[in-house]
């Protein structure tokens, strides 16, 4: 496997040449990570020339509306997907919350749904509300100690079921769970799966085709592009479900589940997330691979990069007997965003770091639920600390000295 040049990765984001951002190491990744260059350049030239109603038969009106489906087609490459099953949104949290409604008028009263108590809100809040229609709503709980959703523990549940919903991996607990395995177990039981990918899809752009996932949901401006949510609907399922949008744009998948008018130039410069996965491809040696493979390829350095940076935190971690690390110990079965917890509130351990160049967060991250069923109070939340693959080794370093004298 070919390794990332980090001088090279680094190079293609604004922030890190930004004078006022010098000697400050961002670990707060998880909350969005810095946009590359190719996003900002778009958006920058979308506003400048392009900023019109799209579709139109001026010169100016034909290149927005041939920008913002270049990422529309991008993209759906990169995730193994048809270009019209993917659909833009606000944010993920609005996206799940339309899909909610949609399911609510689709499913009869008395279905089931199963979601679990290891999300972030935005994936589960918008289900159980559904009980208020007549659903009923299951809840695959994790183990108080580890944060872990065993498989075996779902597969009851999952008996006359019509929807599982779950997260690709946490945002505080950070384990990745199978979602292969796990779709497969829905799909036997005849159940559609939706994914919540916010906290994966940082760390490598998914295979959506290949996990089996019927819904897959995550955030650009999390995935170094802007303020937007991107939604995977596979066709037949999209087609099935009542159109949320204008009556009239019934016929078209991609406007079937965005009520709201789009943020055309945000769509546009999604381009320039597929321009930095093609940069770091050609980066690495390039070759004549298929839009999916480039991105499995680059996924895959992404991910050998950060597990190599990951494990010596989480040993630095796990050796203290004055925090409690939430989630493995092991860098290969899990995201690099750690949660922590302290004797002082995570904000406050988090205030402690910044005037040492670290930039990090605490607090709750909509995370409520799990913290709740792990035995921690969400006032008094944890540290979390989150990185990707555009990390140094050094800003690690930097990172556990800073920790050392905080803690």
């Amino acid at each position: 496997m070919n390794e990332l040049d980090i001088d090279f990765v680094r190079a293609q984001f604004p922030a890190f040449s930004e004078p006022s951002l010098q000697d400050q190491a961002y670990f707060e990744n998880a909350g969005g990570s810095w946009p590359c260059r190719f996003v900002t350049e778009r958006l920058e030239r979308f506003y400048r020339e392009r900023k019109v109603q799209p579709y139109g038969p001026f010169e100016a009106s034909r290149l927005a509306g041939e920008e913002m489906d270049e990422a529309r087609t991008r993209l759906a490459g990169m995730l193994g997907v048809d270009r019209d099953e993917v659909s833009f949104g606000p944010s993920t949290t609005q996206n799940a919350y339309v899909l909610a409604q949609a399911f609510r008028a689709w499913l009869p009263e008395g279905a089931v749904i199963v979601v679990t108590d290891q999300d972030h809100e935005a994936n589960s809040g918008p289900w159980r509300q559904l009980e208020a229609s007549g659903i009923n709503v299951r809840e695959w709980r994790l183990d108080p100690e580890t944060g872990h959703l065993d498989p075996r523990a779902l597969e009851p549940l999952l008996e006359g079921a019509a929807l599982l919903c779950f997260p690709h991996c946490s945002n505080v607990v950070g384990e990745i769970n199978d979602v292969s395995a796990i779709a497969g177990m829905a799909h036997d039981a005849r159940a559609v799966v939706c994914v919540d990918g916010v906290s994966y899809a940082p760390h490598g752009f998914p295979d959506v085709g290949a996990l089996g996932a019927d819904i897959y949901l995550f955030s650009a401006y999390k995935t170094y592009g802007p303020h937007q949510g991107i939604m995977v609907m596979r066709r037949a399922l999209g087609e099935a479900l009542p159109n949320q949008g204008h009556f009239f744009h019934d016929g078209d998948l991609t406007k079937r589940f965005v009520p709201a008018g789009p943020d055309h130039a945000q769509i546009a410069a999604c381009a320039g997330m597929a321009d930095y996965v093609d940069a770091l491809f050609e980066s690495m040696g390039g070759g004549t691979l298929d839009p999916t493979e480039r991105a499995r390829a680059v996924h895959d350095a992404m991910q050998f990069r950060e597990k190599a940076l990951l494990q010596p935190l989480l040993e630095f971690l796990a050796g203290r007997n004055d925090v409690r690390l939430i989630g493995p110990r092991d860098a290969r079965n899990r995201a690099p965003t750690i949660g922590i917890l302290a004797d002082r509130p995570g904000e406050d351990v988090a205030a402690a770091l910044a005037p040492l160049g670290i930039m990090a967060g605490g607090g709750d991250f909509y995370a409520v639920r799990p913290l709740q069923a792990m035995d921690i109070d969400p006032a008094h939340g944890v540290l979390r600390l989150s990185f990707t693959h555009y990390t140094c080794k050094d800003e690690v370093s930097r990172l556990i000295s800073a920790l050392d004298r905080v803690l």
